[in-house]
């Protein structure tokens, strides 16, 4: 787990994938955002899958990696169209894949399925780029406490390095709640990404605290400006 109370600004801006989702971002707003993930050194940018191409181009050469979405908001596109999606992503210069859940067919019980369906998705990439991280958003406003921790085992089981709390769509986003449960119900390597209405400093720092070492945000350079204000003081 991160030590929040000796975190460095440059460690605390490695937990952030700056997010540009948004329906309205446009290809200035991507180029501004990529341009915002650099300036704060951020671990990643998080694109729609349309956009990937044009990130990879200026994030090339950095140390900010080029992450995108799944089978976003939702998670409700077919097994096929998911592996499409992500190989295509991926050729287009995407290292991180975001990838929803089928929300209906987790709370339906029909957990196998959903295990196969990752699976398949996380096999088709790694055989093209062994290096690919998976997280695997949960859209925890739809679930109950059981169903995350049947999601966190099923997408540790289908090999994921990560599970997600949110897409920052649905009613509500990240809790400290959530990520104590998914921390409890991963092996130590799987990590935790909070994503979902986080925009303040000492929301950041207290999902670190709750085990997430990965931050989901459009808010990352007002959130790291706070932080060099409150190092000052």
């Amino acid at each position: 787990m991160i030590n929040v109370d000796t975190i460095t600004y440059t460690q605390l801006a490695k937990v952030f994938d700056h997010a540009i989702l948004k329906p309205d971002h446009t290809p200035k707003d991507v180029e501004a955002g990529c341009k915002v993930a650099l300036e704060c050194d951020a671990k990643s940018v998080c694109v729609k899958p349309c956009d990937v191409k044009q990130a990879a181009e200026i994030l090339k050469g950095s140390n900010v990696l080029v992450g995108t979405v799944i089978s976003f908001p939702h998670g409700n596109s077919p097994t096929s169209a998911k592996v499409a999606e992500a190989l295509q992503t991926v050729e287009d210069g995407a290292v991180e894949l975001d990838v929803v859940i089928n929300v209906g067919h987790l709370k339906a019980g029909r957990y196998d399925e959903c295990q196969k369906e990752l699976e398949s998705v996380i096999r088709a990439c790694k055989e093209k780029r062994s290096d690919i991280i998976f997280k695997i958003i949960f859209e925890n406003a739809y679930l109950t406490k059981e169903e995350i921790v049947q999601a966190c085992k099923l997408s540790e089981a289908a090999g994921a390095e990560f599970v997600k709390t949110s897409t920052g769509f649905a009613s509500s986003g990240a809790t400290y709640e959530d990520i104590e449960l998914m921390r409890a119900n991963v092996s130590d390597h799987i990590e935790v990404k909070a994503s979902g209405g986080i925009k303040t400093l000492d929301q950041v720092l207290e999902f670190l605290r709750k085990g997430a070492t990965r931050i989901g945000s459009s808010s990352t350079a007002q959130i790291l400006e706070d932080f060099k204000k409150q190092q000052k003081n």
